[in-house]
């Protein structure tokens, strides 16, 4: 890692986990295989954004550690990038166990407990929501495509338009980091 970190992706200790590592490389990771619109490309820091502005809409007052849990949903992608959900699928188990080790390891390190199946729920539905928006603004699907495979979203909470529009990198990162810092501290 670039912080001087030696990261085991197969035996992940919370020590090798930085912050700033995270950020940096998410920031660098394109959702959608970099098939979206825009001078830029959208981040999996930038859809992290969004899913935690989305979740904190579906549930105002949601404590900080529930909105870390939002925002650092795709951390392991740090350093495994971001796959398609279909070629997921038909990888199996064996990318699935190591983005557990490596989320596991990255709650670890940042005193995050296991989420609970209400919690889980929350964020798997945060980032659905997020995916039919990025999907129709982005990634050129129409709201029935989006719709029959993302459901129906509904409406985005206030402010969250605005992360829809794709950053450069160096803002996805500094904005990644300040938001995570923000949520930490709290």
């Amino acid at each position: 890692m670039l912080s001087g970190r030696r990261l085991d992706l197969l035996d992940p200790s919370p020590d090798d986990i930085a912050i700033a590592d995270i950020a940096h490389g998410l920031a660098r990771v394109a959702r959608w295989n970099g098939q979206t619109a825009g001078p830029h490309v959208f981040s999996v820091a930038q859809h992290s954004l969004l899913v935690e502005a989305i979740g904190a809409g579906l549930e105002p007052g949601l404590p900080p550690a529930r909105r870390l849990e939002l925002l650092l949903h795709d951390a392991p992608e740090y350093v495994i990038g971001d796959i398609i959900s279909p070629f997921k699928a038909a990888i199996g188990d064996s990318y699935k166990a190591v983005e557990r080790r490596l989320l596991a390891a990255i709650r670890a390190r940042f005193g995050l407990p296991e989420p609970t199946p209400d919690e889980a729920h929350r964020v798997k539905r945060a980032d659905g929501i997020a995916a039919y928006w990025e999907a129709i603004r982005l990634a050129g699907f129409d709201r029935p495509e989006a719709a029959a495979i993302f459901g129906e979203p509904g409406p985005l909470p206030d402010g969250a338009e605005a992360l829809i529009e794709p950053w450069p990198t160096d803002v996805a990162q500094a904005r990644f980091l300040a938001r995570f810092q923000t949520l930490a501290e709290a």
